[in-house]
């Protein structure tokens, strides 16, 4: 690991040079973006190349190999995601207040970027891309910090990011990848004079560390313990349908769904209908006493211990619990949930809108997978990650959180 103080002198030059972005037109910052991108296609095997070191490295059975991998198709995603982001509008100098006082100072409350914007983050090379676009786009220099099961791959996107900026003539201290060490993350949570807020994103673990260890104001985004509720009145067809997609879609990811709360009139004929389609799929199935029973015979069924409904599974495997109705589905999911994604699936409109109402989370659905959690699919471009806390952002915290609000008062002499 580098020296602390080689360290914590490359994070005050990141704050040094932040200005940099503000002074750029919007045509300018996407130019950059647009440059970002067509770099990031165009050197895809590299990365690649960077990527088979970190997978080499890894237990393929483990739930962080699916996170970890990138591929052409992934990294075509990637660019495409930047163009997004480009197309969206600058979240920065707008106008949201405009007034003169009575004695003639004109008072005005506009979006001033972040400034410096540090993320500590596992296991998700894309993430770095992510992030750097997103923070150039709102006028943010930013300090990643990445773990070491992808420090070569990130290491590569953060150099393609930096050749693109010293072309166009930029700093590449605007984007700063820490060394991977553990360490180092004590550096971050005491540099308050440099570095505006830190955003954890990975497993719980890590964002408790942070936000207890932190002396920099934390942004949390959460782990996902999400659940899917099969209500008495909902479509079973449609009910397994999202279901499976929910888990087997893509089940390495926070939205991916871990408890399937069943209703017991209708737990018979919904588990029947799902057995073959989750068989298919290869899923583990972790079943209360009641679904066990009606479960019998599916090739891969556990009985459920309680720690099993606090999982985040990452993997294709899930909870499943009997219940007796509404109450207890809410009871359930205000216990066990993580407040990021819950569904509920009902023809019973006021049901459904109960569910809506009552149940803490970041996004609630109605008849719909909760793999939707996204900022892409939201239409907010890319994402930091999904903020599971309610002060500054909530849900996909995306391009237009990046950015406070500053009062800027114009006179000609007033005084108090």
């Amino acid at each position: 690991m580098k020296s602390s103080g080689i360290i914590c002198k490359k994070i005050e030059e990141t704050h040094r040079k932040k200005t940099a972005l503000q002074h750029l037109s919007q045509a300018g910052i996407n130019r950059l973006l647009r440059s970002i991108s067509k770099a990031l296609q165009q050197q895809s095997a590299a990365i690649i190349k960077a990527n088979q070191k970190d997978l080499a490295k890894m237990d393929k059975g483990s739930p962080l190999y699916d996170r970890l991998l990138l591929n052409e198709s992934r990294i075509n995603a990637i660019a495409n995601s930047i163009l997004k982001v480009v197309k969206l509008e600058d979240p920065t100098n707008k106008s949201l207040v405009k007034k003169t006082l009575e004695n003639g100072l004109m008072l005005e409350k506009i979006t001033a970027p972040l400034g410096v914007v540090a993320a500590i983050f596992e296991s998700r090379p894309n993430v770095v891309a992510d992030i750097a676009t997103l923070c150039i786009k709102s006028r943010n220099a930013c300090v990643l910090k990445g773990s070491k099961d992808a420090d070569h791959t990130n290491r590569a996107i953060v150099k393609i990011i930096h050749d693109v900026l010293k072309e166009l003539h930029l700093s590449p201290a605007l984007v700063y990848l820490l060394p991977p060490d553990r360490e180092v993350v004590q550096i971050l949570f005491n540099a308050t004079r440099h570095i505006d807020v830190i955003i954890p994103r990975g497993s719980n673990g890590l964002i408790e560390y942070v936000r207890q260890n932190s002396r920099v104001p934390v942004i949390e985004t959460g782990a996902g313990v999400c659940h899917t509720y099969i209500h008495e009145a909902a479509d079973i067809p449609m009910a397994v349908r999202i279901v499976v997609n929910a888990k087997t879609q893509r089940p390495s990811v926070c939205n991916a769904l871990d408890t399937i709360l069943v209703d017991k009139v209708i737990a018979a004929r919904f588990l029947e209908a799902l057995k073959p389609a989750f068989e298919e799929k290869n899923v583990v199935i972790h079943a209360d006493s009641g679904s066990y029973k009606l479960l019998k015979g599916y090739p891969q069924l556990k009985k459920a211990v309680p720690e099993d409904f606090n999982r985040e599974f990452l993997s294709l495997s899930c909870a499943i619990k009997l219940i007796g109705g509404p109450e207890e589905a809410l009871r359930h999911i205000a216990e066990h949930g993580t407040r990021h994604s819950e569904a509920i699936v009902t023809n019973d409109l006021r049901t459904a809108s109960r569910f809506l109402q009552e149940v803490d989370a970041a996004a609630v659905y109605h008849n719909a997978s909760t793999r939707f959690t996204d900022g892409e699919e939201f239409g907010l471009g890319a994402e930091v990650g999904i903020s599971t806390q309610k002060l500054h952002a909530r849900g996909p915290f995306a391009l237009e959180k990046l950015v406070t609000e500053k009062w800027v008062l114009r006179g000609n002499g007033q005084i108090r």
